[in-house]
């Protein structure tokens, strides 16, 4: 909706409002024309309702005021006398028209001093609730949200299963663009599997004011840009989601606006220099590990290899067998041997399920085996009698990859060599011509609403011909540290910033075996293993992260002490 539109629907709403209630602010010693001026009737109807005047601030913060409403149109007919249970059902059902029926049909008067106090102990549950909906809203919002880690493009600097706190003021809060909205959720309602939006009306971009700018090599939250999944692991058709209700995505901020970026070998250079890493940000790459008598998965896992496939030989398998490794199969496959080869993640078949169940198994290592390492990890490898050679996989330059943007024949660009190219800055103006067109089609037509036609070697925008287009808002280059594994701009180019959501600040709980094998969904939560090293830890700052668990037990205990003495000396 642009403003013309929605300022024409603010004025529907006041006249609705107007025409629905002018009775009643007369009923209450106010004048009719106090209904009709925006604003100002909110206030006057907090006077009227008897709550607090700040409440009309709720009323014009998006997705809170949806909550507010129905807390508005109950609190208006109780003031009048309407109390019982009926009426309040019919208010809420009939989105507030009921107050019509009260306006124009009843002959009421004012309850001047109304008791605010709920009559009955459901009330007061209601009141509560609704009152922790609202806050948690808010908080949740425009403050901090909760998010978790489902993929491991950002292992071993994020894991799987880690739990965080993302901050949505240090950038400045992104005011939700989608009005109709379930309040807590994302995209999608649990239980019943549909959509908690609806896709109109839209409220343009804006963002509050924030203490800080993205800075190169920070972790960021954004809104997928190029996400059509209707819900996240869920393969179905493609659907147009509004910027808000795309799914959220955390990588690392290796590129800001006005920055030339190239990758060379897997490393990133920025204007020429190559970017240095924090010291907590811990790079994978994919290596070809070899030994003569076999790679040991042993091995690899206590050096904290967790992304690897095993595989396991069994000459037989029952019914019974194959469903009790249903959670710890990736998948199966029959040798010409009539022998089993199963394929499972790196935390293998535990063996209490192998001697509950009596089925027998070896494991196959092989002498050469693929798994993602950071440099760290590499050197203990190489460092390993057992061990004969570690290698990179290094795409050669000129290799085309699979999927790389910007998706041209005239670019033979891989993961590991990559660019260089220019990352748009707000107001900036570059030269266009068909040469850069795919780095910035999906910028000009998709993210500024621009129209594009090529008729031979010249470009229209808009039905004008161009050889340049200046920029109406910064972009931002996002990659993983889990190099070889992670989807990031390098498949689907530069993220806007109307995009940007948050920085992860704390991880508040991690576990393991939060992922099911398959990799399609999450284990039930009496699976997960707690990851007590890192619950209570934060993600920025220097040196190894330092869990502060124990010490917000102690603080608890102590709490719970001072209560319990404070609240037996006040019954003494």
């Amino acid at each position: 909706m642009n403003a013309t539109q929605w300022l024409l629907f603010i004025l529907i709403i006041q006249v609705i409002h107007f025409l629905g209630t002018w009775k009643l602010y007369v009923k209450a010693g106010r004048k009719a024309w106090e209904a009709a001026i925006p604003v100002y009737n909110a206030i006057v109807l907090m006077q009227i309702i008897n709550r607090p005047k700040w409440w009309v601030i709720l009323l014009f913060i998006p997705i809170i005021n949806l909550l507010m409403f129905p807390v508005l149109w109950v609190e208006t007919i109780r003031s009048f006398g309407r109390t019982n249970l009926l009426e309040t059902w019919l208010v809420i059902l009939t989105l507030g028209f009921y107050i019509y029926y009260v306006n124009y049909a009843l002959d009421l008067e004012h309850v001047k001093e109304r008791s605010l106090n709920p009559r009955s102990v459901a009330g007061e549950w209601v009141s509560s609730i609704v009152f922790a909906i609202v806050a948690a809203t808010l908080v949740h919002t425009y403050f901090i949200q909760p998010y978790v880690i489902p993929t491991g493009s950002l292992e071993r600097t994020l894991r799987i299963g880690d739990l965080l706190f993302v901050s949505k003021f240090h950038y400045g809060a992104r005011t939700p663009m989608t009005t109709i909205a379930a309040p807590m959720v994302h995209d999608t309602l649990p239980f019943v599997n549909i959509p908690s939006y609806v896709n109109k009306p839209q409220l343009p971009y804006f963002r509050l004011p924030g203490f800080k700018d993205i800075k190169r090599k920070e972790i960021v939250v954004f809104s997928w840009p190029a996400d059509t999944v209707r819900q996240f692991f869920r393969k179905e058709q493609g659907v147009e989601k509004p910027i808000d209700k795309k799914s959220n995505y955390v990588k690392r901020c290796v590129g800001i606006p006005g920055d030339s970026l190239q990758v060379i070998d897997g490393f990133v250079y920025i204007n020429g220099k190559q970017l240095e890493l924090p010291d907590r940000a811990k790079p994978q790459f994919d290596f070809n590990i070899y030994a003569n008598k076999g790679v040991s998965s042993k091995l690899l896992a206590e050096i904290g290899v967790s992304d690897l496939t095993r595989k396991y030989i069994a000459s037989v398998l029952n019914q019974q067998q194959a469903d009790a490794l249903e959670n710890y199969v990736k998948g199966y496959n029959r040798r010409s041997d009539g022998k089993i080869e199963i394929y499972t993640p790196a935390t293998g078949i535990p063996s209490a399920i192998r001697k509950r169940f009596s089925i027998s198994l070896k494991e196959e290592t092989g002498r050469e085996r693929m798994a993602p390492l950071t440099l760290e990890m590499a050197a203990k490898l190489k460092g390993n009698a057992t061990i004969d050679s570690v290698v990179r996989i290094i795409s050669p330059k000129g290799a085309r990859g699979a999927n790389i943007f910007p998706q041209s024949a005239d670019y033979s660009w891989s993961n590991d060599q990559f660019g260089p190219i220019y990352i748009p800055e707000e107001g900036k103006t570059v030269p266009l011509n068909l040469s850069v067109l795919p780095f910035y089609k999906k910028i000009l037509e998709k993210y500024e609403g621009n129209t594009i036609k090529v008729s031979g070697n010249q470009i229209s925008l808009n039905g004008q011909v161009v050889d340049s287009y200046t920029f109406k808002q910064d972009y931002y280059w996002m990659m993983g540290d889990n190099r070889d594994h992670s989807e990031d701009s390098r498949a689907w180019g530069y993220v806007p910033e109307n995009h940007i959501v948050g920085t992860p600040i704390f991880i508040w709980m991690s576990v393991d075996n939060f992922m099911n094998a398959k990799g399609t969904g999450t284990n039930p939560p009496w699976k997960w293993k707690p990851r007590w090293d890192r619950i209570f830890t934060t993600v920025n700052g220097t040196g190894e992260p330092v869990s502060y668990f124990k010490y917000f037990l102690v603080a608890l205990a102590a709490w719970f002490a001072f209560d319990f003495f404070r609240k037996k000396k006040k019954k003494s």
